[in-house]
């Protein structure tokens, strides 16, 4: 299946889900915001969002400093 991340086409293989996506990438879920086809998913639906082919997924990382 492919699917957009950040504006780069991605085969993401089988994975499923929204949180099998953002782990077999890396991220930790505790610090991003993402939106799937403009639609900001809430952290809690990450695990129970299904992907589907061509989804549009932004993901945004909080940095803190200071």
């Amino acid at each position: 299946m492919h699917v957009d991340v950040n504006g780069q086409r991605k085969d993401i293989g089988s994975v499923d889900t929204l949180g099998d996506l953002l782990r077999s990438l890396g991220i930790a879920v505790q610090r991003v915001a993402v939106e799937v086809n403009d639609e900001l998913v809430n952290r809690t639906r990450f695990d129970t969002t299904r992907l589907a082919e061509a989804d549009r997924i932004e993901i945004v990382t909080f940095v803190g400093g200071g």
